[in-house]
């Protein structure tokens, strides 16, 4: 299994997991025919889209992907907000349904998907904790200031890594950037200290690959981040940029 980066920033974010059988797409936040090209333009080979929330850069081309057809599955808050972005289309998104106290677990093809809760100014944003046989268990978290769960079995993770607090702060203090943007940044995305505790605070014993996504490239220091929690967790670090491709196994070979 490999994972392919083809975004992972505010212009526009999208993930490529797949094997030579079957694929799995992150977020629809790219034009279709930039993706095209990633699955040697083998539309059959998708078994599913997830979209974590609402915002353009996570969503705003659902429409191409479901104008070709493709099962889209998001929370009912992310259908609802992202309406805007399927004006010119037949299809609709299944709804991720709550069951009790959590989301309903999906079965995309020979992915296992177990959905979960994150903190974003968007209406019901999810992150996705994926398995397959080949990738052992994946975390998939993004625009997010935190998370609550913890998960067993991890062999890959894809994290947001979006800022540095002083750099934040002296952003705001130089006027880089105004009040309501770092009011934003800090209530809606993923810091540098809190997605290492978060790393930390997981069994990392089993994970072959730490990427790096949705670096601020005002707010974050990309080298600065991959070099720190690479020496904090010792494992391989990668920091997300379009073009990217890594070996995904749930082994390093």
């Amino acid at each position: 299994m490999e994972l392919t980066v083809l975004g992972s920033s505010s212009e526009g974010n999208a993930y490529v997991l797949q094997n030579t059988g079957e694929a799995l797409l992150l977020e629809a936040g790219i034009g279709f025919k930039k993706v095209l090209p990633a699955l040697d333009y083998d539309v059959s080979k998708v078994q599913g889209v997830l979209v974590t929330h609402e915002h353009g850069d996570h969503a705003g081309h659902l429409n191409d992907v479901l104008s070709y057809g493709l099962p889209v599955y998001a929370s009912a808050g992310t259908i609802e907000g992202a309406k805007r972005f399927m004006n010119r289309t037949q299809y609709e998104p299944a709804v991720i349904e709550k069951d009790g106290d959590g989301y309903q677990r999906l079965q995309i093809g020979g992915f296992t998907v177990i959905p979960f809760p994150t903190q974003h100014d968007a209406n019901e944003p999810l992150g996705f904790y994926i398995w397959h046989s080949e990738t052992g268990g994946i975390l998939f978290a993004t625009d997010t200031f935190y998370v609550k769960n913890r998960f067993a079995g991890l062999s890959n993770i894809l994290i947001e890594c979006n800022y540095d607090q002083q750099q934040l702060e002296d952003n705001l203090i130089a006027g880089r950037i105004d009040a309501e943007r770092y009011r934003r940044v800090r209530h809606s995305h993923l810091s540098y200290t809190t997605c290492l505790e978060l790393l930390q605070a997981n069994d990392l014993k089993a994970v072959n690959n730490i990427v790096l996504i949705h670096t601020s490239k005002d707010n974050g220091n990309a080298y600065r981040f991959r070099e720190g929690i690479a020496k904090a967790t010792g494992k391989t670090v990668s920091v997300a940029k379009p073009g990217l491709v890594l070996n995904f196994n749930k082994t390093p070979f």
